[in-house]
């Protein structure tokens, strides 16, 4: 009953964004760029006389959201859930992103964005289930990355993307290649944010060699564990100076390597 409803306050959920300004500019009659060129052209069109100061304004753009969803089997207990909430997220026409691109990985990356798009959310899920082949099992969270970071990072974060990596950092892989795989995909990204379950826990720390590598690369580290912490997102995902518990753990590592 708890998860039941928890699914259906997911379902409601509105992920909001701000636009981003591009460098283009567009006619407008109250902007604040003088547009030279349009006000030669309209002066040519009266004789030469100039009567007006034509004007251009910014252009926006509605950046891309990028889900990266851990689905091996220390996440289980919150991967379907997130899934809800991408599927949410994909189908929701007033939040403003461009697109809603989502991945999976646990052993290997999987793109399940056209099965989110279903506007069915059970169908959507029983059809990524298909699809990714290692639901439950282990983590190569390195590994995985590297494969975004190589073959379908430009093909979907060249529009500003907000990432969501969502995963538990528990990888038994080299840490430094997962430092070099992480240092990439937030170069590529406008903002990176990790959300993990474990942050749930009050006496939290990054002591796994994972979390340690992937922490100094995130811009903000929050908590993914209930519909609580995820109307919290919903709440600061669109403020830039948002870090949620970077600072505090990064000071934990410091201490720990001191």
């Amino acid at each position: 009953a708890e998860l039941a409803e928890a699914k259906r306050a997911i379902a409601k959920l509105d992920l909001p964004v701000r636009p981003i300004a591009s460098r283009r500019t567009i006619a407008a009659s109250h902007g604040r760029v003088p547009d030279w060129r349009g006000t030669m052209r309209a002066a040519m069109r009266s004789g030469g006389d100039i009567r007006g100061l034509s004007t251009r304004t910014r252009r926006v753009r509605w950046p891309n959201l990028v889900a990266l969803c851990d689905i091996s089997g220390s996440m289980s207990s919150y991967s379907r859930m997130m899934l809800h909430f991408l599927h949410a997220a994909a189908n929701s026409h007033g939040a403003g992103w461009a697109q809603v691109h989502a991945f999976t990985f646990g052993t290997r990356l999987t793109n399940i964005t056209r099965h989110m798009r279903a506007r069915d959310v059970d169908a959507a899920l029983t059809a990524a289930g298909a699809e990714a082949q290692d639901w439950e099992g282990g983590t190569r969270i390195g590994a995985c990355l590297e494969t975004f970071n190589r073959l379908w990072s430009r093909r979907v974060m060249g529009q500003g993307a907000v990432v969501l990596l969502i995963t538990d950092g528990l990888d038994r892989d080299d840490p430094e290649a997962l430092a070099r795989q992480m240092e990439r995909l937030q170069l590529s990204a406008r903002r990176l944010i990790w959300l993990n379950p474990l942050l749930r826990w009050e006496g939290f720390a990054p002591r796994a060699q994972g979390i340690g590598a992937m922490l100094p690369y995130v811009d903000s580290f929050r908590a993914g564990h209930s519909v609580a912490s995820i109307e919290e997102l919903a709440r600061v995902i669109s403020k830039p100076d948002d870090v949620g518990e970077k600072v505090r753990l990064m000071q934990m590592l410091r201490d720990a390597t001191a």
